[in-house]
């Protein structure tokens, strides 16, 4: 059973744990997500990057825009990997962006904007591995919440498995899943952080809302143990997230 992490440290380790499990599995679209306002995703990013170390050159990462990617390659001069803007072009000059030889890909913060482009680059892309980190590919006012954003989402982005997602519902609360595990929603009472729920998927807002009004153990499993509890989680995560963000 996963464990809540005590740091952003240890979520991005976890994560890393994660993902290597999910592509053992053949799993070939991952995402991970770390839900924290004003997160820096470049220092995330370098934390993350030791799980692609085996790929060495044949990995391949893309940001949003030719701004950052100039900026993580300043950064990260001495990477043996490339690192490209996804770009607006025409389809053809897309697919000039994927090579043979490369062998697995990363896609930094990419949002709802790119996703056309996105979803072409993972069609030339094929059956190779693609991780999404901290994406925001769904946005009502740029794909719209109509028919052609529920094709793009049955299309493309309910091709993708959320690997590893953590995110504060509130100062008391949390939404939580590490692959393999279920999704795990967890309350702060007494001081402690105890997990009060497990779903075999993500809970909409509605079902939410209902676990927390009950605040009691809910899980898929006949096991009738008490909750795994963890401390405050989050008050340490806030001194993590105020160092990357200075």
């Amino acid at each position: 059973m996963s464990e809540l992490p005590n740091s952003l440290e240890d979520a991005i380790a976890q994560s890393r744990v994660a993902v290597q499990a999910a592509l053992a599995d053949g799993c070939t679209r991952l995402q991970v997500e770390f839900l924290f306002p004003e997160l820096k995703f470049m220092p995330v990013a370098e934390q993350f990057l030791p799980v692609f170390t085996d790929y060495d050159s044949r990995l391949k990462i893309f940001f949003a825009d030719a701004g950052a990617a100039a900026l993580a390659r300043r950064n990260w001069a001495d990477a043996p990997f490339q690192i490209l803007d996804i770009g607006t072009g025409r389809a053809a000059s897309l697919e000039t962006k994927i090579q043979p030889e490369d062998e697995i890909f990363l896609f930094i913060a990419p949002t709802s904007v790119e996703v056309p482009q996105v979803e072409k680059l993972c069609e030339v892309i094929g059956d190779r591995p693609v991780v999404f980190l901290n994406p925001r590919l769904e946005d009502a006012g740029t794909v719209g919440i109509g028919y052609t954003a529920r094709k793009i989402r049955d299309r493309f982005i309910n091709t993708i498995e959320s690997c590893y997602y953590l995110r504060p519902i509130d100062d008391q609360s949390a939404l939580y899943r590490s692959y393999p595990g279920q999704w795990e929603v967890w309350l702060e009472t007494g001081g402690e952080y105890q997990r009060i729920a497990e779903l075999p998927t993500k809970p909409s807002g509605d079902e939410l809302d209902l676990i927390l009004m009950k605040g009691q153990p809910q899980t898929t499993t006949d096991n009738d143990t008490a909750p795994a509890k963890k401390p405050n989680v989050f008050k340490s995560l806030q001194r993590f997230l105020k160092a990357l963000s200075s």
